[in-house]
């Protein structure tokens, strides 16, 4: 049942000893470069500056079955030692039906096609929601 998909059972962790010279833009462009290296399908950099300040992109990709998944995240997580990135952390590796990467500035997430689907993630947050709602107008629409 794709609703037991999940990243962990466990409390999150949260990627705080990340210790990198890269700068988000760099990082990103490693990023994509492994990916696409990797053939990995249907790439989406989200843009979260000014919707969340848990990082500066969101990067979400598939692969075709948990073996290119676990491929992919290892050649990540290679490709950010080679390039000095430290404290990269990994949830669902052992799964390999959605992993998420947490390289600081960049998070990252990787799934097979039908678990990407069902997740959505990409219609999440591409919401342009407005700065401040107005809340007298909201609540005479109620």
């Amino acid at each position: 049942m794709l609703s037991d998909y999940c990243i962990t059972d466990k409390e999150p962790t949260i990627a705080i000893n990340i210790q990198t010279t890269l700068s988000p833009d760099a990082l990103l462009t490693l990023v994509k470069e492994q990916l696409d290296d990797d053939k990995a399908g249907d790439v989406v950099v989200v843009d979260l500056s000014g919707k969340s300040s848990i990082a500066d992109y969101m990067v979400i990709a598939s692969g075709q079955s948990t073996r290119q998944v676990g491929g992919m995240t290892d050649h990540l997580l290679e490709t950010f030692r080679k390039n000095g990135l430290r404290g990269a952390k990994v949830e669902g590796r052992s799964r390999g039906d959605w992993v998420l990467v947490d390289a600081g500035d960049v998070i990252i997430h990787l799934f097979r096609p039908e678990v990407r689907e069902f997740y959505k993630l990409e219609k999440l947050w591409s919401l342009d929601l407005p700065d401040s709602l107005d809340t007298s107008s909201a609540a005479s629409t109620a």
